[in-house]
């Protein structure tokens, strides 16, 4: 598993998230990077490109900084805003005037009532099945891998997808013991690794969608049944798998 770490720790990132703000679309977003909307739409699994969500995150291969988009679409005002609007602006003469003859008390104690927000954690990617199957070996418990991950049974030859949209960092049968292996780099330095394959369809340097085909199914080299080797990491630590399954 050495070498196996060491591809971990030795890849490179190759790729910003830009998280889309009001007013702007993947057209836009596509041109600002001078990559292609299909293809940004297909590797973020973005079935309509003209409904992107505010707050999306999408990644933008080979992109080495988060560059400014302009807002092309404007913003549209509801009509109760509309009428919230007018009315604060009718009233504001009046509020002014009681702001000035309120307390200081009262003043001091408006002052200091602000809403604040607290910054979400860094959250994980969503993460779906690579195949379905019965689990042969749990997280945890020994086995190839040293029990860092899960072995799902499967018949060879079984589409193996790919867990969540991200990089190919490794395609090959360099590492002992995993047969043709494959290694996905996420968001939030998350990564998937997919090993036992009987063939890997997706060379190294490659970007995924989710639910992608990434490989095929194959058997352990020591002669065991059919199955897929899957584990999941964040940074180098190895974690189990089922708690980021649906």
């Amino acid at each position: 598993m050495c070498s196996l770490f060491l591809l971990l720790a030795g890849c490179l990132r190759q790729g910003v998230y830009h998280q889309v703000e009001t007013g702007q679309t993947l057209y836009r977003i596509s041109k600002t990077y001078n990559v292609e909307e299909a293809y940004l739409a297909r590797i973020n699994g973005i079935p309509n490109p003209t409904q992107l969500r505010i707050g999306t995150r999408i990644f933008i291969p080979g992109a080495d900084r988060i560059k400014y988009v302009p807002a092309t679409v404007p913003r549209r005002t509801s009509v109760a805003e509309n009428i919230r609007a007018k009315t604060i602006v009718k009233s504001k003469p009046a509020i002014k005037a009681q702001a000035v003859s309120k307390p200081k008390s009262i003043v001091k104690a408006t002052t200091r009532k602000k809403v604040t927000y607290t910054k979400p954690s860094k959250a994980i990617v969503k993460l779906h099945w690579p195949l379905r199957g019965k689990i042969l070996r749990t997280f945890g418990q020994s086995g190839k891998g040293g029990g860092k991950g899960l072995e799902i049974s499967a018949q060879e030859g079984t589409k193996v997808s790919a867990a969540a949209a991200g990089k190919v960092i490794y395609s090959g049968d360099g590492v002992q013991g995993f047969g043709h292996l494959m290694i996905l780099q996420h968001e939030n330095d998350v990564f998937t690794i997919y090993g036992f394959n009987s063939l890997n369809h997706v060379k190294q340097g490659q970007f995924v969608s989710q639910g992608e085909r990434i490989a095929s199914s194959g058997r352990p080299p020591s002669g065991e049944g059919g199955r897929l080797h899957f584990e999941v990491r964040i940074g180098k630590k190895a974690v189990d798998p089922i708690l980021y399954l649906p």
